[in-house]
């Protein structure tokens, strides 16, 4: 968002020379920023907004500058991000939800859920003993065999 608001600013003002250069201590957000297939709705915004501009002759350039290089312009703006992001007093301007972050939780809720099923059913008592917990047992791969199914089931005329 301070990309974009950045660019905002610099677009409005009256300079003749119409270059930017700006600097990004982030090496993930300056990727996305040179992907052409990875889309995510803010770094969409900032290529809208570069495209924008350099169509008004503006030329932009974005730079990593590393993080902890004890450069002035960077404290500055780590420390008024942090006021911002602490204040009360500065209206909000970006209120969207990642679709990850939806789908995460959705997936915990989920998880929970059928580990509180799991556990209050009275059916499945073989099977539970050797899955007692959803989510390890989704992060196993397990090829089943006849042998193991009808082990973990309690059918066929294996000896257990």
């Amino acid at each position: 968002m301070a990309i974009l608001k950045a660019l905002e600013y610099i677009q409005q003002l009256n300079d003749k020379n119409k270059t930017a250069l700006i600097y990004i201590d982030s090496r993930i957000t300056l990727q996305l920023l040179k992907n052409h297939t990875r889309h995510t709705y803010i770094i969409d915004l900032i290529k809208n907004k570069v495209m924008d501009m350099e169509r008004d002759e503006w030329k932009i350039e974005f730079s990593r500058v590393k993080e902890h290089a004890g450069q002035k312009g960077k404290e500055l703006a780590d420390r008024l991000s942090k006021e911002a992001s602490s204040s009360r007093n500065i209206e909000e301007c970006y209120n969207r939800i990642p679709k990850s972050t939806v789908t995460s939780e959705l997936r915990q809720q989920c998880l929970k859920q059928w580990q509180t099923e799991w556990e209050t059913t009275t059916k499945g008592a073989i099977t539970k003993s050797f899955f007692p917990n959803i989510e390890d047992r989704l992060q196993l791969r397990i090829n089943p065999t006849p042998n193991f199914t009808a082990i973990v089931t309690g059918h066929g005329n294996i000896k257990t």
